[in-house]
């Protein structure tokens, strides 16, 4: 197995692969050719695996736990609940039909989706639950603009003793292991306040769909001026940039096992000071607009 660059998760007092593989829309591809590339992309230390309950209403989750069969230890697994499930009450069976469909009894990271009706506190109290009870070892939240992680911080405190169950006391700083959230080379906004309140907060910052969606990533003559200087491809090199935040992951998502070889290559690029500047001339931060709805 090779070895991957790893960094500190947020707050948690563990270590995770800066690059990890992700598997949104993977319900479109062939079931065979998606349970390789995982598989290799675990092989190559990508061993963050990303997938959803609402990704193929369930089949992806389905394809992850074939995937990790056998090797469930090697793996940093995250799951997500829907919105409609985040009631105190659905919570639960939502995360054990996700436990279910990976062949797992835990999760290392279980993230509310996206921002719904139901009460964060609700949902916060559930994923409080299941983690005294060891289903999960951390939550977060997806697509959180820094207001709802300003008033998520807040439903966090509201929801989390004091102390755990043997009595210890508790952080509340760094409660939200993670907020997921879109980020590519044209999709910059969250280094506007999300990324530094993140920091602040002790959070872990993961990007989905890190070369933009629907096969958007761009031609550009920098990357590929860029790669070739350093011998790298010029999607190494978006990933090396995205990821040069110390508090920023990244999760690209392919089912093709020699895609996923050459975005495993990408943690052994180093972007110097002026590979960087040129990068921002050519993709510039945007006004803030706040996050793209969904």
């Amino acid at each position: 197995m090779r070895s991957m660059r790893t960094r500190r998760f947020g707050s948690l007092p563990i270590e995770v692969p800066v690059i990890g593989i992700g598997t949104w829309q993977m319900e479109d591809d062939d079931p065979k050719l998606a349970v390789a590339a995982i598989r290799r992309a675990i092989e190559l230390g990508m061993t963050h695996v990303d997938t959803a309950e609402m990704y193929g209403n369930g089949t992806v989750e389905s394809l992850v736990g074939e995937a990790i069969a056998g090797q469930r230890d090697r793996i940093f697994l995250t799951s997500k609940v829907l919105p409609k499930h985040s009631a105190f009450d659905a919570v639960p069976r939502a995360c054990e039909a996700s436990l279910r469909r990976l062949g797992t009894d835990h999760l290392d990271l279980y993230l509310l989706h996206w921002r719904g009706k139901v009460p964060l506190v609700q949902t916060f109290r559930a994923f409080e639950q299941l983690l005294e009870q060891g289903k999960i070892r951390a939550w977060g939240v997806s697509n959180f603009d820094h207001a709802d992680l300003s008033e998520a911080l807040s439903a966090a405190d509201q929801s989390r003793s004091p102390v755990d169950s043997a009595g210890r006391p508790r952080e509340f700083l760094g409660a939200i292991a993670c907020n997921q959230v879109l980020y590519h080379l044209r999709e910059r906004s969250i280094e506007h306040r999300i990324t530094p309140l993140c920091t602040r907060l002790g959070t872990a910052v993961v990007g989905y769909s890190p070369f933009g969606s629907h096969g958007g990533f761009p031609a550009s003559p920098v990357l590929d001026a860029i790669a070739k200087r350093l011998d790298a491809t010029p999607r190494q090199v978006a990933l090396a940039f995205l990821t040069r935040n110390p508090v920023t992951f990244a999760i690209p998502k392919s089912s093709n096992p020699a895609h996923v070889e050459e975005l495993a290559g990408a943690d052994r690029v180093v972007l110097d000071d002026a590979a960087l500047a040129e990068i921002e001339a050519a993709f510039p931060l945007p006004r803030w607009r706040g996050l793209p709805t969904l």
